[in-house]
């Protein structure tokens, strides 16, 4: 378990290849639009399933 922890920091020192800082936080801006963008879709079909779904079973019962 040791060697492969040892390794696993060999290769993120020498084979992986890390963005500038400004690339990393232009990147990150853009993942949470779209995750807050996303956030907003999904609730909105949420909320409108949730309303047609009241919808129907009051037609239904009432």
């Amino acid at each position: 378990m040791i060697t492969y922890i040892k390794e696993s920091f060999e290769e993120l020192r020498n084979n992986v290849t890390w963005l500038d800082r400004e690339r990393a936080s232009n990147l990150m801006v853009v993942v949470a639009v779209f995750s807050i963008l996303f956030a907003l879709a999904t609730w909105g079909v949420d909320s409108l399933f949730s309303k047609l779904i009241s919808l129907y079973f009051e037609k239904i019962i009432g």
